[in-house]
């Protein structure tokens, strides 16, 4: 999986963070950071429910076939 982040849409919300703080983080303006564009095990499933939960909609990701 791939997490993307649109900086411009964020609204500094920090839903992401408070979900998944070792995917996602917040600059010195509370704007989304990606700490990791491929997260694994624990850290995928809850990166999938930030992006959910944004609201803005600022957090994408894409799947991954293998």
């Amino acid at each position: 999986m791939l997490i993307k982040a649109d900086p411009t849409a964020c609204v500094g919300a920090g839903q992401c963070v408070l979900t998944e703080p070792t995917v996602f983080d917040q600059d010195e303006d509370g704007i989304v950071t990606l700490t990791t564009t491929h997260p694994e095990g624990p850290a995928a499933a809850a990166a999938r429910t930030a992006v959910t939960l944004c609201p803005s909609g600022a957090l994408s990701l894409v799947e991954h076939d293998t």
